[in-house]
């Protein structure tokens, strides 16, 4: 009996220890196979690494291995769970279950959790290439194939699924978060985090933020010659400007100086301009700027007319526009290099009216609204209901936006204060 008893005792521990060996291997396999990206997975296969094409197929296809390795676990850890009670009743009867239990849940989450866990965490890689063919030849198991399936389709019966998450797993707001922290500790450098920045705001930008607006716009008259057409394209140092009816708003074309300067030189200076026009793109105001940016590159053109919804003229865009939204202000040697923003000798700014919202909060951390304007002169035309006399402002926030310079109807400088707190407190936006 003692023997019997001495037998089924090694029994319960020997299939614990097999049990406890599974559930690191499992913790390993979970935590090393999440942390591998498809791109990582793939070249490890390239280079003909041991395990390297068992661990593409398992990083391809996550959904083959989940479901079946979480499976193992919880069958494990409670099987497991109910041979230590077990041996533990044996060993020291009632109160030892008791014991037992709460040894159990600390040598589990040591050895069983936190130390392979850490152990993928640190060295994935290693890990995951360690783990990836027995985890294939696991999930490949018929049976434990077949079963998680079935549960998995038991839970659809409560809780319609649609699959396993595909991501994003991470929004854009905590992605600039990460790069922010990894800025504060010296990962990525400060103009790295700009770049970034770009990047993910470019896919939200469309093309009437960035177009340059159509009272802006230099266009050359159809009734205009080639020796004109050539002249206001040297003046203003354009390559490509359009030729379009000004009264009607009827584009015709876009005169390339490259052919002007090539008609100039045969003598064809009298020909009227509309003799080498080319074609134009036209392109609505709310096009994505990453989708025009694709566009321009494949058909090979550099510049578009932005049309409103009602097909009038809005503007226009270049692919250097498109440009400066990734990298910044592209001056060449034509540009005018004049500040949108800059600090007066009394601690107040004079600023350019055409400059985005977007950007104005970023520089100054003011919170304008930018749902229905897209630059800081709308927003003030807008807010004070009327076309502003020079003089006339605007209060926000704390912020004083006074219209400084007029151009007709267009807000060209607008003048921005920062207002004493009790002059702010309880006033509401007025002239």
């Amino acid at each position: 009996m003692i023997a019997d008893a001495v037998t089924t005792d090694l029994l319960l521990v020997g299939g614990i220890l097999v049990l406890l060996i599974i559930l690191v291997f499992c913790s390993i396999a979970e935590m090393g196979l999440s942390r591998i990206s498809r791109p990582r997975a793939a070249s490890l296969a390239d280079k003909g690494l041991k395990s390297g094409k068992a661990l593409k197929r398992l990083v391809d296809e996550p959904a083959s291995w989940v479901n079946a390795l979480l499976l193992t676990i919880n069958v494990s850890q409670i099987v497991q769970t109910t041979l230590w009670g077990i041996l533990a009743g044996r060993l020291f009867g009632g109160w030892g279950v008791v014991v037992g239990v709460v040894l159990n849940v600390v040598v589990f989450f040591v050895i069983a959790e936190a130390m392979p866990k850490t152990y993928a965490v640190l060295h994935p890689q290693r890990a995951a290439l360690m783990v990836a063919r027995p985890t294939a030849a696991l999930v490949a198991f018929p049976p434990l194939r077949w079963i998680s399936n079935w549960l998995i389709s038991l839970t659809n019966v409560f809780i319609k699924g649609k699959g396993l998450e595909q991501g994003p797993f991470v929004s854009e707001q905590e992605l600039l978060g990460i790069v922010e922290t990894a800025v504060e500790d010296g990962v990525v450098e400060h103009e790295e985090r700009e770049l970034i920045e770009s990047i993910i705001e470019f896919g939200d930008t469309i093309a009437r933020e960035v177009m340059v607006p159509r009272p802006d716009m230099v266009v050359i008259e159809p009734t205009s010659t080639v020796t004109q057409a050539l002249d206001a394209a040297l003046e203003h140092g354009y390559s490509r400007l359009p030729v379009m009816n000004t009264d009607e708003d009827d584009v015709l074309g876009l005169a390339f100086a490259k052919d002007l300067m090539g008609a100039e030189r045969k003598g064809d200076g009298a020909r009227p301009v509309t003799d080498f026009l080319r074609h134009v793109h036209f392109v609505p105001e709310n096009k994505a700027v990453n989708r025009l940016m694709r566009e321009m590159q494949a058909e090979k053109f550099h510049l578009a007319l932005v049309a409103d919804e009602y097909g009038a003229i809005a503007g226009l865009i270049t692919l250097e526009d498109c440009l400066e939204e990734l990298v910044g202000e592209i001056v060449d040697e034509h540009d005018e290099e004049d500040a949108e923003v800059q600090r007066l000798a009394d601690g107040d700014y004079l600023i350019d009216g055409g400059i985005a919202i977007g950007d104005l909060n970023d520089l100054l951390g003011t919170r304008l609204p930018d749902e229905d304007w897209d630059t800081l002169g709308g927003f003030v035309f807008g807010t004070l209901e009327h076309v502003p006399d020079e003089g006339e402002s605007v209060v926000h926030e704390g912020w004083r936006f006074t219209a400084a310079e007029m151009d007709g109807r267009r807000i060209r400088q607008v003048k921005v204060t920062v207002e004493h707190p009790l002059e702010v407190e309880g006033t509401e936006p007025a002239n």
